[in-house]
């Protein structure tokens, strides 16, 4: 185990087992205070800094698991191991009960003391970081990593001008979030924040929607009706799936970008609106400009500031405060305990590459507080393609098709079937999803079929 300077404060009545525990830890690099009693060690908690505590269970007057209870109310952000030399299993369950992370039974050696403590600091390590972020990050965003501290710096700077902003992350990582965050943390944070899901709406509607129509300009306009520019005149619209959009779409969205105008289908004026765009894509738009997909002009006028969002697998630090915050936040609404994670359930986690990013892990913790109700999770619980995936090697001769393949499969088996869900963690529309379950199809009965 590598050096360390935490303070370490241990609890025994048995004067022998303070002065070995002493020797032992102090040889590590921990500064150590030793007391016999739990009064004396209340006084050392409420006069030094202590990173972690080391408590026996049974001791004269005041027990170990009342100590524990003492430090749950008024020092929770203590790590504290139980020691004793009567260990049974009730002994056990109830230490962990009242609050102690780790349970040692005397004698242990000294590799069972060293990684019971690390363990202990690190998940408190978590737990101050966690309440760190939720202290000092005002977008309601969960982060605790350098590349979501950069996504905050950035989120700030847009937030003091009204330059068009271009958002790019994969599907699930949150674009929409930091569009609203660019938004409410602005001066137009009174004004309508409008969102739209250009891939969502058809080509033939999304002119119409966008810019809206006067009465009578086309077969079924029965209304004047203003469109989603002219809904956010003041304030912002958000245009996700940027790239979604046809060339000729392009072109009208590229004027509006120059003049600040937009011509109602039907109308002989335009009108003129003051708006922020933040537009957003999980494409490669310069490669789509390379390919005659998306005009070079409306990119270079739409990324003024350019926002990365990074996916889950390059930050994989902020898996566990994310865990927590989705956890409280579905036990809460289901009006069931918070349940815990396991170190090996934690472990598959941070291992896992999630795909669908941050709306993935939100929909498998959702799922687990629902089907477990209170109970902690362990491995066992979680699905079958993340326990496997600890010491698993990638094989890179693969084709695209036969990952991808795998991929929707395993998808679908997270969400038992379901292919909305399926379909949103994804990132494509229902009828996608069905359309490459049908060549999925169409290709593994072409095999079966191969003598």
């Amino acid at each position: 185990m590598k050096q360390t300077s935490a303070q370490i404060l241990v609890v025994d009545d048995n004067l022998d087992t303070l002065n070995i525990l002493n020797r032992k830890l102090s040889s590590h690099g921990f500064t150590v205070t030793t007391v016999n009693d739990v009064s004396s060690a209340l006084a050392v908690l409420e006069t030094s800094q202590v990173d972690i505590v080391l408590t026996d269970y049974k001791m004269p007057k005041i027990t170990g698991l009342e100590l524990i209870r003492h430090l749950r109310a008024h020092y929770s952000q203590i790590p504290v191991i139980m020691l004793t030399g009567y260990p049974s299993i009730e002994g056990a369950v109830e230490a962990v009960k009242v609050g102690a992370e780790q349970y040692l039974s005397k004698p242990f050696t000294d590799n069972e003391l060293f990684t019971a403590i690390e363990q202990a600091l690190t998940k408190c390590k978590h737990k101050i970081n966690n309440n760190k972020l939720r202290l000092s990050n005002p977008y309601g965003i969960i982060g605790v990593s350098p590349q979501m501290q950069d996504l905050f710096s950035m989120i700030q700077k847009c937030t003091t001008n009204n330059a068009t902003v271009l958002i790019h992350g994969e599907s699930g990582t949150g674009k929409e979030l930091v569009a609203r965050a660019i938004h409410y943390h602005s001066h137009k944070n009174k004004a309508p924040f409008v969102p739209v899901n250009c891939g969502a709406i058809p080509e033939s509607l999304l002119e119409a929607e966008l810019f809206g129509y006067m009465k009578g300009s086309f077969t079924g306009a029965t209304e004047t009706r203003a469109g989603y520019f002219i809904t956010a005149d003041g304030g912002s619209i958000f245009l996700d799936e940027i790239s979604e959009t046809s060339l000729s779409m392009q072109v009208r969205l590229l004027r509006v970008l120059q003049d600040k105008q937009v011509h109602m289908i039907g109308s002989k004026t335009p009108r003129q609106i003051n708006i922020r765009i933040i537009a957003a894509t999980n494409k490669d738009l310069p490669l789509l400009v390379k390919q005659g997909g998306f005009r070079e002009d409306l990119y270079f006028r739409l990324n003024v500031l350019p926002i990365y969002i990074p996916p889950l697998r390059e930050h994989p630090e902020d898996i566990i405060p994310l865990v927590r915050h989705f956890s409280e936040k579905y036990a809460s609404e289901n009006t069931t305990k918070t349940p815990e994670f396991s170190e090996a359930a934690i472990q598959s986690l941070l291992s896992y590459a999630w795909p669908g990013n941050v709306r993935e892990l939100e929909n498998l913790v959702y799922r687990m507080v629902i089907l477990i109700e209170g109970r902690d999770i362990d491995v066992q619980d979680l699905p079958n393609y993340m326990k496997f995936t600890l010491h698993h090697q990638q094989n890179l001769q693969r084709p695209l098709r036969v990952i991808e393949a795998e991929y929707i499969r395993n998808v679908l088996a997270s969400v038992e079937g379901n292919k909305s869900i399926a379909a949103k963690i994804l990132g494509i529309d229902r009828k996608t999803l069905y359309n490459k379950l049908n060549e999925l199809d169409d290709h593994e009965k072409t095999l079966e079929e191969l003598p």
